[in-house]
């Protein structure tokens, strides 16, 4: 509170500023009040200064407040059987048809609010936190594969074929695929199967990573994989990014130009162009992430001696014309491991090897 002779002093200050040139609204900023507050100052009913006293008025309590056996009665009937799990909006209407009245909408919403319980107040399972699947590294083919299922439009529309494909993370090699109508435990455990067969897979070499939709994590599917000795990964629900060779392999596919433009008319169809398309990415593909070499080259171990071939080739080409060359020549280097969701970021596999020099 501003007493009389302090607002004198300022209201002296002020005019001595105006009369000099200043501005009211300016000179009132600098000694930081309004220029309205001044005005109101200089009026003839202000002369006595300011009629507030500095008694401390404690407000009077709202009529209208509710006591505490009304405010237990309502928090009573919010947390009953019938009300515990509706909003205030659904709570105020039902009351009211069975002939009670609690409080006003506003009212029942500052109450729970009050009483920290204006969350989701349903029974229901507490969220989980999910964890970062283990880290996986393979060194050689058929230790750790990768599997997914992604749809392939067929003419009717809402319904789709389902192309199974399992990805070997070493060789990057599509080891087993197929195409089905539907998405089956049954049928990816089968699949599963024939796979280990024909690789020859011996229990307790092979680890399968997937993510956590039926086909994979069904109890037929567990107990196919506990039967050939096959241990299992998966991802975090809704993190692709824990199973990104198989969504890599899916976008390489799907963004070939021998995709159909139209939808597959029958899984006859769908398994042929699968099976043309996969040729191509096992047998002719150079994979960027294998320093350029095919699948299937990589996946019998050929790739060895093709990348020193390649190595031999440069030496060959920089001796004879060195000035062509103002670094090293480039990287063909064999990548001896393959990282699956790694723990820290210096074990992944790099991504600045394969530049030219």
């Amino acid at each position: 509170m501003i007493t009389l002779q302090q607002r004198q002093t300022l209201l002296a200050l002020i005019e001595e500023a105006c009369s000099a040139g200043a501005r009211l609204r300016k000179a009132c900023a600098v000694v930081g009040m309004a220029a309205r507050t001044v005005q109101r100052w200089l009026r003839p009913d202000a002369a006595a200064g300011d009629r507030r006293t500095s008694e401390q008025r404690q407000p009077h309590l709202p009529a209208n407040k509710f006591t505490e056996a009304e405010r237990q009665t309502a928090m009573d009937t919010l947390s009953s059987n019938d009300f515990k799990d509706l909003p205030p909006s659904q709570i105020v209407p039902r009351l009211a048809d069975l002939g009670r009245y609690v409080g006003s909408e506003s009212t029942l919403y500052r109450l729970l609010r009050q009483a920290g319980l204006l969350t989701h107040r349903r029974l229901e399972r507490a969220p989980r936190k999910r964890s970062k699947p283990r880290a996986l590294v393979a060194t050689a083919s058929d230790q750790i594969y990768c599997w997914d299922i992604t749809y392939l439009p067929t003419e009717v529309r809402g319904q789709y074929f389902y192309l199974y494909l399992f990805l070997d993370l070493f060789s990057r090699k599509a080891v087993g695929w197929q195409v089905f109508d539907c998405e089956s435990v049954e049928l990816s455990s089968e699949l599963l199967q024939d796979i280990c067969w024909r690789q020859g897979i011996k229990p307790g070499q092979l680890t399968v990573h997937s993510d956590n939709g039926n086909p994979m994590k069904g109890q037929i599917m567990l107990t196919k994989m506990q039967g050939l000795g096959v241990a299992h990964t998966r991802s975090r629900p809704a993190v692709s990014n824990d199973n990104p060779y198989s969504e890599s392999l899916f976008k390489t596919l799907k963004y070939r130009p021998q995709l159909p433009v139209k939808p597959f008319k029958d899984l006859l169809e769908a398994r042929r162009w699968v099976a043309q398309l996969l040729h191509w990415y096992n047998e002719e593909h150079r994979h960027s992430a294998i320093s350029f070499v095919t699948p299937a080259q990589r996946h019998a171990g050929l790739d060895v001696a093709l990348l020193a071939a390649r190595k031999a080739v440069y030496e060959t080409a920089r001796q004879a014309n060195p000035n062509r060359w103002s670094k090293d020549t480039r990287n063909w280097h064999y990548k001896g491991e393959v990282h699956l969701n790694p723990d820290s970021p210096a074990s992944k596999e790099p991504n600045t090897e394969l530049k030219a020099a």
